[in-house]
């Protein structure tokens, strides 16, 4: 690798890193990219060569939330035609919790209530490039008419996103494998039925 490469890289790293500490102690509206480039020690034009702005530099921090998510999902392992393998399901959600747990305050410092909107667009984007087989075959209907894939979508991502922050911001000692069981368990006993899934256990 190119030292160039390596110098962006650790730049982008410094700025990061820098922001999150500022959201922490200040919170995302109070902090400016000076504060950033301050913190991060360097100047404001190296801030602008890697980020538009702080929203750019936002989102891009979530990027690095659902590469993470997108790295231990697998659609071969999970997924087989209409069939959902779920103990395979449940073995990657509990991958996510525990990478969750592992960086629970990065996840918290994201999760404000503007974030929880990105986080679920987001992922909802993510599970439809990664799924999108599966999810184009179905063909869900409700008094004969088409439930529409952005519906299923949206639905499965608020299960998701809604657990997600009660198990950071609530003081429960639920580990990430019990959370994972609790909710392929609440959303198999009918929700996946429903969408016209096979399930596997």
């Amino acid at each position: 690798m190119k030292k160039t490469d390596l110098r962006v890289q650790r730049t982008n790293k410094l700025i990061v890193d820098a922001f999150i500490r500022l959201v922490e102690q200040k919170g995302y509206e109070q902090v400016t990219v000076q504060d950033i480039a301050d913190e991060a020690m360097i100047n404001r034009a190296t801030f602008y060569a890697h980020y538009k702005d702080k929203q750019d530099l936002y989102e891009r921090i979530f990027d690095l939330a659902l590469d993470s998510f997108s790295d231990i999902l697998s659609l071969e392992d999970l997924v087989q035609g209409n069939l959902i393998k779920l103990k395979k399901v449940e073995i990657t959600m509990t991958h996510i919790f525990k990478h969750i747990h592992e960086n629970s305050q990065f996840y918290l410092t994201i999760m404000d209530g503007a974030a929880i909107e990105i986080i679920r667009r987001k992922l909802g984007i993510l599970l439809t490039e990664r799924y999108d087989a599966i999810f184009s075959s179905l063909r869900i209907t409700e008094s004969n008419i088409e439930v529409p894939l952005d519906f299923i979508i949206e639905y499965i991502t608020s299960i998701f996103v809604g657990t997600l922050h009660w198990w950071l911001t609530s003081d429960t000692t639920m580990p990430p494998n019990q959370l994972a069981k609790l909710v392929i368990k609440l959303v198999a006993n009918g929700h996946l039925t429903v969408l016209g899934i096979e399930i596997e256990d």
